[in-house]
């Protein structure tokens, strides 16, 4: 999440706000200077800024101030001076907030905001009133953050580039060069620590050297000397030593609190980071695979659905689910996948009607979410969508925070469609991908990569075991998840009671066990229970956040939920931190009163008193088309700028293969049809689907169709005049023709079919996990008699022992693209080099 805020200007003939991209300010409400400092330990940023901005225009002007919040964020200071007043934002209890907010006027205003303005997503938004001509506006913005995980291990920090002084430029006399001042209005420092010491940093931004300020480099700091370059943001890349799979981060007490809250105990805070080898999990071990289909989408996600369902492996277990003004599921709970159920799906794949009413996401999410996890398998969804959710993309988002860490979601909304967005909310939330879909064959080939995706391997079973001094115990206030995907970590706080019986005492161990597949892995770590000395609590806060989650959802008595009603909106306001209990509200003050502002306390009566004039501040969901989240936008750039390269490059030339293929297809067009009514087949290949076609007609995509759709769940194929017929073979020249007597029809009609599908994967990327399955089944079918009889078959005289390597498409097509290319004349030759290579078998 990168917070955002900039000032923006109300038009008043209109009623409408400025609508740059991001906030951005207008010109006439431009930054003069900033003062930002950032605090990174380990992954958690503590941020305190103060910017400046000035009205440039000669009329006064209606401002506002914005900016995002998400699920990993805590804002919890926020202050707007001009001139003599001051305006504030603070917490109340939500229950109190309904009456207040009658009494503020303009409220209207935010709520027309919310419905009206063209952006989307969570914001935090304040009417700060009118600015007169060359009047100074100086804004403050505290907040704490669970910094996201780079993939190369690296905290990731990141500051907008709108809340930066515009650059200002000089000209050099001999040259028509432009070159940025030294900026006198930028201070920005940031310092870093980590028990773990502080390896390295990558800045996309001049700064001065990291200066280590302590000897075993546990802390350091460095400074900006310029903003990044014109359109880009700050990204800070922080990269730790000592071992990445735990670590532990110790923050002291408030000496203010009682003994026993929250605040008045010791919090660690620990990093789960597992590492996950390339191991193949069991079938006991490959999780449940759920796919949501939007009805609307029906002609389109057919295909997609049957090379879905045959990529699927043995063992796990799916459903599939359809969903418009209401939803539907195949099975009324997810079912293993076997032959049978794999039959019984596909056929049923062509029943999905479209249905052009409502979109209920929301009750197909809780639907799923109440069914509780298949034997503690991993969850994972597949969402595609097309239809607006209405107005319930605040409801969504709240069921998929509560739910985060038992499942994940790859999204795949339609091209420009609506609910593109809460798309990649839901994906950004659960740590999966969203994929926008810019043609039919896009939803293919993305849905099978993602899939590919979710097939790795993952930690499971996760726990922590705790060693404290004699006296101490943990109480884990956000617990371990139920699994934690490749290059993804969790982060777990627990609040620590008690006291010491030694005082001397102050090592702990805390060890963390997972399993990936069936093998065990197990990591202890040694800590100091002598915390870090940080009176802005940072890491306190984002503990509070999540235990005020936890009681938010919490299903009580009457008298209980009173009781943590209460309990609650006390532990919200003593650190300031947000929640599901309290409000935000803005009182605007004169400065002669700021003095008295700490002895009163942030109740309805202070807010309500003559001193006080409330002022519209609300935490609002935008349902605009636009998004607050700065990465939504550059995904969205990477998918269009990937998109051109697809189209604009091809993989391979292939011209040799491209004129055989045109040749074959026109030649056997009308044989194949003639073949494919000998014999009836055990699946049902009449289906009237919509075909995407291929950017080139020189790829039979119905034959595709065809060879997948008869493929077997275990990976095989039979060999029948259905298969012989979609191959471009006849059925007089493959009958009676196997590499032995004792290879059966099954063994030789896969093999055919895997080296048929092969020859379409430098056009077509769906078929890498059928192919994969098909290698996998006859190397257990088979194995190595099997690439003993192939390399006998291809190369007669060849050495064809000690062979250590499993069947590969790469190996089927080097063996059969080397044997009697007249049998097989779909295929391009292969050097038999090549083949020798894959087999490790040395030329001649």
């Amino acid at each position: 999440m990168r917070i955002s805020g900039t000032l923006s200007k109300q038009r008043r003939y209109r009623g409408l706000f400025s609508r740059e991209w991001f906030f951005s300010s207008d010109p006439e409400m431009e930054m003069e200077s900033m003062t930002v400092n950032v605090t990174i330990q380990d992954f958690v940023a503590d941020v305190v800024s103060e910017m400046f901005f000035r009205n440039k225009q000669q009329i006064s002007m209606e401002i506002m101030f914005l900016f995002p919040v998400d699920s990993d964020t805590v804002v919890h200071t926020f202050h707007a001076t001009m001139g003599n007043t001051r305006v504030e934002a603070m917490l109340c209890d939500k229950k109190e907030a309904q009456q207040l907010y009658k009494a503020t006027p303009g409220m209207e205003n935010l709520r027309y905001l919310q419905d009206q303005w063209d952006l989307w997503g969570p914001v935090f938004a304040c009417f700060l009133g009118t600015v007169p001509p060359n009047e100074e506006v100086a804004i403050s913005l505290c907040y704490v953050q669970e910094l996201p995980l780079h993939p190369d291990g690296a905290a990731k920090f990141c500051w907008p580039r709108q809340l930066f002084p515009p650059p200002k430029f000089i000209r050099r006399h001999l040259s028509e060069e432009e070159i940025p001042e030294i900026p006198e209005d930028l201070h920005f420092r940031i310092r870093l620590q980590s028990a773990r010491g502080v390896s390295h940093i990558d800045v996309n931004s001049s700064c001065s050297p990291l200066q280590y300020t302590a000897p075993d480099q546990t802390s350091a700091e460095i400074s900006l000397k310029s903003s990044p370059w014109i359109y880009d943001e700050l990204e800070l890349l922080v990269y730790y030593g000592g071992p990445h799979n735990l670590s532990a981060v110790v923050e002291s007490r408030d000496p203010k609190a009682a003994p026993g809250s929250l605040l008045g105990d010791p919090v660690v805070m620990v990093t789960l980071k597992p590492s996950i080898p390339e191991v193949v999990p069991g079938p006991g071990h490959l999780g449940e695979f759920l796919f949501l289909m939007d009805c609307s989408l029906y002609q389109d996600a057919q295909n997609t659905l049957l090379f879905l369902l045959k990529s699927l492996p043995l063992g796990c277990y799916f459903n599939i689910y359809s969903f418009g003004a209401t939803f539907k599921a195949f099975y009324s709970q997810s079912v293993e996948y076997t032959q049978e159920t794999m039959d019984n799906a596909v056929g049923r794949i062509s029943s999905i009607c479209p249905d052009l009413g409502g979109c209920d996401l929301l009750g197909l999410l809780r639907s799923i979410y109440s069914t509780p996890l298949l034997h503690g398998l991993p969850r994972q969804l597949f969402i595609f969508i097309q239809r607006k959710v209405s107005s319930e993309e605040q409801a969504i988002m709240a069921e998929v925070h509560r739910y985060r860490d038992y499942h994940r979601c790859f999204c795949f909304p339609i091209d420009k469609c609506e609910s593109f967005y809460i798309s990649q909310a839901i994906a950004l939330e659960t740590k999966g991908k969203c994929v926008c879909i810019h043609s039919k064959m896009t939803m293919t080939s993305e849905a099978v990569k993602c899939l590919q995706q979710a097939l790795q391997p993952l930690a499971s079973e996760i726990s922590l075991q705790w060693d404290l001094p004699p006296g101490l115990e943990a109480t884990v206030i956000r617990k371990a998840p139920e699994m934690i995907f490749p290059g993804h970590q969790s982060i777990i706080y627990a609040q620590i009671h008690g006291k010491a019986q030694d005082p001397e005492a102050d090592v702990a161990t805390v060890t963390f066990q997972y399993r990936v597949g069936s093998q065990p892995f197990h990591y202890t770590l040694r800590f100091s229970m002598s915390p870090s000395a940080d009176d802005r609590f940072p890491v306190h806060r984002i503990a509070m956040m999540h235990l005020l989650w936890k009681l938010a959802q919490q299903g009580t008595s009457k008298s209980e939920k009173e009781d943590t009603w209460h309990s609650a909106v006390k532990l919200s306001l003593s650190l300031r931190v947000p929640s599901a209990f309290t409000s935000v509200m803005a009182v605007r003050m004169e400065q002669s009163d700021i003095e008295h502002r700490d002895s009163l306390l942030p109740d309805s009566s202070m807010l309500l008193s003559p001193s006080c004039n409330l002022v519209p501040c609300q935490l609002l969901w935008l349902c605009g088309s636009r998004p607050v989240w700065f990465k939504s936008t550059k995904f969205w750039m990477v998918q269009k700028c990937q998109l051109c390269l697809e189209m604009l490059s091809p993989k391979a030339s292939h011209t040799e293969v491209l004129t055989q293929l045109s040749a074959r297809y026109k030649e056997q067009k009308s044989f194949r049809e003639e073949q494919m009514m000998e014999e009836p087949t055990a699946l049902n290949t009449s289906w009237d689907w919509t075909i995407s076609p291929l950017p080139t007609k020189l790829c039979n995509i119905s034959s595709i169709r065809v060879v997948v759709a008869l493929q077997k769940a275990n990976g095989s194929w039979a060999l029948t005049s259905a298969l012989i017929s979609a191959l471009g073979l006849r059925k007089t020249a493959v009958e009676g023709r196997s590499l032995s007597e004792d290879v059966k029809p099954v063994v030789w009609a896969t093999v055919l079919a895997l080296v048929w599908l092969h020859q379409y994967k430098w056009r077509v990327s769906w078929s890498e996990l059928l192919e994969a399955k098909a290698c996998r089944w006859l190397w257990d079918r088979a194995g190595k008699i099997l690439l003993g009889k192939l390399t006998l078959w291809a190369f007669p005289g060849k050495c064809t022992t000690n062979f250590h390597v499993p069947l590969s498409p790469c190996f089927c097509v080097a063996v059969c693209g080397t044997v009697n290319t007249h049998y097989l004349p779909f295929l391009s030759s292969v050097p038999s080099q090549h083949f020798l290579s894959a087999c490790r078998v040395p030329p001649g």
